[in-house]
């Protein structure tokens, strides 16, 4: 796998910028403040549309309006039907969409120019999905990001055992849970019980448990508030950055914006300003919220 190697200062001619106050890294990438919001009408992710011009049961592409440069954006289409969602997916549908989050993480975390592969999902255009497709993307990074470096330092087993109040569902190995110190009222871990360290080192058996989890959140989530429920979803796994991280399990986390349904929950200047969280809805609550939503 690639070791990652981080060039300074071409980092810095392509946009990387450290915040003085915080030390927070930002990618300044003025070319995406042009990309097109496209109606469903013209999606260009439908067969046959332009990016997507021949049939598909999976696919993916660079991205045309990259945060990255160098090819290290990547989007990912995770069905061909227009209206379809992780709730609406069959087994054999969502394996194929975890097989491509594991196919375009080898490959990527293969360069010698990346350190770090995360895949995830915007659903929904309240979370900024700029077009109503079922897809994700991928950011291959030249440094191990801090939010997830920070993680990987203070995570242990504990952090992977649920209390039962909060368990949602399970299957075979993996469990989905409201997390107990939750920012977004309904998020939600997905993990195995047991330590795999990225995408590409899931079994075949784990890859349909993972399929099969992502099908019952979603659908869960979506039967109780109502709605396809807008939601932001991300894949933390180990880096390809040549250190030695054999414990880091591999997870998903899967955080809705609403508190309610019909209501979003919005993050302002009073958790901004001072990194602290204020969560409206009991974690416990939450978790028999969803144990019954289906």
């Amino acid at each position: 796998m690639g070791n990652g190697s981080f060039d300074t200062a071409a980092a810095a001619a392509a946009g990387y910028r450290i915040d003085p106050l915080d030390g927070e890294p930002t990618w300044v990438v003025p070319a995406r403040q042009s990309r097109p919001l496209l109606p469903s009408a013209d999606c260009p992710f439908c067969p046959g549309g332009a990016a997507a011009p021949e049939a598909y049961e999976t696919a993916w592409f660079v991205n045309h309006w990259p945060a990255f440069p160098d090819g290290r954006s990547e989007v990912l289409l995770h069905h061909p039907d227009h209206h379809a969602s992780f709730a609406t997916f069959s087994p054999t549908e969502a394996r194929r969409v975890v097989d491509l989050w594991a196919e375009r993480t080898e490959v990527l975390g293969a360069r010698h120019d990346v350190a770090y592969v995360l895949v995830f999902e915007n659903r929904g255009p309240e979370v900024g999905a700029t077009i109503d497709h079922p897809h994700g993307q991928v950011y291959a990074f030249d440094l191990v990001p801090p939010a997830v470096l920070a993680e990987f330092d203070r995570v242990g087993a504990a952090a992977f055992a649920p209390s039962p109040d909060l368990v949602v569902s399970s299957h075979g190995a993996w469990t989905s849970w409201v997390e107990p110190a939750p920012r977004w009222p309904y998020e939600l871990l997905l993990a195995p019980d047991h330590t795999v360290t990225d995408l590409p080192s899931l079994t075949e058996t784990g890859r349909d448990d993972l399929a099969q989890l992502l099908i019952d959140t979603f659908a869960r989530l979506d039967a109780h508030f109502g709605e396809t429920t807008p939601t932001m979803m991300w894949v933390h796994q180990g880096p390809f950055d040549g250190v030695d991280r054999s414990e880091v399990r591999l997870h998903v986390h899967i955080a809705p914006i609403r508190r309610a349904p019909g209501v979003t929950r919005f993050v302002a200047a009073g958790e901004l300003g001072s990194g602290v969280w204020f969560d409206p809805v009991e974690p416990t609550r939450a978790a028999a919220d969803l144990r019954t939503a289906r």
